[in-house]
């Protein structure tokens, strides 16, 4: 079992930054392709970021690339969303999950389905 929890999310004013955590259970949490997704209120969830199980390979969203960089510590078992200069347009309830196959492909990492463990989510509002 792996149970992702996230936290960190808050309130911002657009420019501002936040730092999203997730801390997730499971002996395994360095073979795991971890990723981060946002849903906006009457949204689809959407991807926002993913990390390759050591760390060397990342991806983003186009929406978020240059602003958002996603890291991860496997010794604590907690990945990292740092959101720098934000936008209205950022809120969401950002969701961190955990695919335990742990295969590098886009068109898997960045697939709501792909992922088997999802937190419970956090809020992110920016105000404008």
């Amino acid at each position: 079992q792996v149970q992702p929890v996230e936290s960190g999310g808050g309130l911002a004013q657009t420019g501002g930054s936040l730092r999203l955590s997730c801390a997730a259970s499971g002996r395994t949490f360095s073979n795991y392709v971890m990723g981060w997704f946002r849903q906006a209120p009457g949204k689809e969830r959407e991807f926002v970021a993913a990390i390759s199980w050591r760390g060397r390979s990342t991806d983003y969203t186009d929406s978020v690339k240059g602003r958002f960089t996603i890291s991860r510590d496997n010794a604590k078992n907690t990945v990292y969303l740092q959101m720098n200069s934000l936008k209205p347009e950022d809120t969401a309830i950002y969701y961190c999950a955990a695919d335990l196959t742990g295969s590098w492909t886009r068109a898997k990492y960045s697939h709501v389905l792909e992922y088997d463990y999802w937190g419970q989510g956090t809020q992110v509002t920016v105000s404008s």
